[in-house]
């Protein structure tokens, strides 16, 4: 087992987290905007199947 040094952790943990690139307030805007709208189609997708599959469920069984 190698011989744990912390000053060298430590050193590698900051280089590491010198290469961190943070998005921008424009991507971060767009990004999250873009999940929005995602959310909103998949919800009226999953909206409009539930109807169709409730539709047909009434539809077999007569109620």
């Amino acid at each position: 087992m190698k011989d744990f040094n912390p000053s060298k952790f430590i050193k590698e943990v900051k280089q590491e987290g010198q290469k961190i690139v943070w998005p921008t307030r424009k991507e971060t805007l767009i990004t999250t905007a873009m999940v929005f709208v995602m959310v909103l189609i998949f919800s009226l997708f999953f909206l409009l199947v539930d109807n169709i599959i409730s539709w047909l469920i009434r539809l077999i069984l007569g109620i």
